[in-house]
């Protein structure tokens, strides 16, 4: 803990918004989900946009976080090789830290999520196999009038939807997905209710949404 109570690394001089505000970072986490256990190679041959001095950078910056610990450590030709796997209980934010974070904080780590999103979409598409339609792809946004009730009803059924998967582990059958809901009010509430009821949405090249 740091001086005002927040989870600090000592060793890297980063709390854990610092820590995982990172796209590189961020894309660590995501690969290690799941339960796997995998070494800094294996995550190089995941993050192959990124070079592997700087995977093996942000590598041990999140294991000397304790986000990261190393599950397996065994000599391989003369080098040590560590398996590292991911410490669920050091990935979130709790919140206090989230309610301290000044705008700026959230513009800043806004970037972050658009940026990784954009890495691994762009990922996605550079492999052979991909197939946006097969693999129901979907970006669509929704533009929708939410009373306060209504939008605490639909996070909660989003939870409900998400919550159970997130301790899936890697199988033959399953396909790691990222799933990344990102809302925020884009106008006030009107004065008097409009008349326009026409709901709006983007263009998804899939079924998904």
């Amino acid at each position: 803990m740091n001086a005002n109570g927040s989870m600090a690394c000592d060793h890297c001089g980063m709390d854990a918004f610092e820590l995982l505000a990172h796209p590189v970072r961020l894309r660590v986490v995501h690969a290690m989900c799941g339960g796997r256990e995998l070494t800094t190679a294996e995550l190089c041959d995941r993050i192959r946009d990124v070079s592997k001095a700087t995977v093996y950078r942000h590598v041990d910056l999140l294991a000397a976080g304790g986000v990261l610990e190393v599950a397996l450590e065994r000599r391989v030709r003369g080098a040590v090789e560590r398996r590292y796997r991911l410490r669920r209980d050091r990935v979130g934010i709790d919140t206090e830290t989230v309610n301290s974070l000044s705008l700026e904080d959230h513009r800043s780590a806004f970037a972050t999520a658009l940026a990784v999103l954009a890495a691994e979409f762009t990922a996605y598409l550079d492999r052979d196999t991909a197939g946006p339609v097969a693999d129901l792809v979907g970006y669509r946004q929704h533009a929708v009038w939410l009373s306060p009730g209504e939008l605490h009803g639909m996070i909660d059924g989003m939870r409900e939807a998400i919550a159970p998967h997130l301790a899936n582990e890697p199988s033959p059958d399953r396909t790691q997905y990222l799933i990344s809901p990102i809302l925020f009010p884009v106008e006030a509430p009107p004065t008097e209710t409009g008349t326009d009821n026409t709901a709006a949405g983007g263009p998804s090249p899939g079924p998904g949404s």
